[in-house]
């Protein structure tokens, strides 16, 4: 029984999941900014928008008990910097806000990070210091993607996209963070944003 359960649940999550991205890849991108925010990094630091302006960066959405596809987004992410690095690249931020920030402390975020082939740590802010209720009205009303908790588990919904936010906090495009990530796509929209 719990193992069918569990299979409706994974089956429940990949079609939201998919559902999610094409609505996205449908969806206008940044019609407006990203709203004030002032949260708590994985380095115990305040991260608002206004640190962040004036810089463009990348946004994603994951937890640090997520079984399926943070990890692969998290090595996806690492992929990208690792492009950003040899290419030179060097003005941007990574920003990921926890979709769990009840269990997801600065300090398990940061021990969270060391799991993973960083290239520039420095360049990261994995956020938290809200409730669930608040990063779900936040990724929904600013990126257009979508957080829900599981009730029969450990696990929160959410979606696989990377969003690329400009220098005055502006979401100028999305990608999928999950599987096919167009890493050479991502440098290059962030070289013209750099150039702007």
């Amino acid at each position: 029984m719990r193992q069918t359960n569990g299979g409706t649940e994974l089956r429940f999550f990949f079609l939201a999941v998919i559902g999610l991205s094409a609505i996205l890849i449908l969806s206008a991108c940044g019609s407006s900014g990203v709203k004030d925010f002032s949260y708590t990094d994985h380095r115990n630091e305040t991260i608002s928008m206004e640190k962040l302006k004036g810089t463009p960066w990348i946004a994603t959405f994951a937890f640090t008990s997520c079984e399926t596809v943070c990890p692969p987004m998290m090595f996806n992410m690492t992929e990208i910097q690792e492009e950003l690095k040899a290419s030179g690249i060097e003005d941007y931020k990574i920003v990921a806000f926890s979709v769990d920030p009840t269990v997801d402390t600065p300090e398990k975020l940061k021990e969270y990070l060391t799991q993973f082939s960083v290239p520039d740590e420095s360049k990261w802010h994995m956020l938290t210091g809200y409730t669930p209720e608040q990063i779900t009205e936040f990724a929904s009303e600013n990126f257009e993607s979508f957080v829900k908790k599981d009730p029969n588990s450990n696990q929160v919904i959410h979606g696989t996209s990377f969003y690329l936010v400009d220098q005055e906090g502006k979401v100028t495009n999305n990608y999928d963070g999950f599987k096919d990530v167009p890493v050479d796509e991502i440098r290059e929209d962030l070289e013209n944003l750099i150039e702007k």
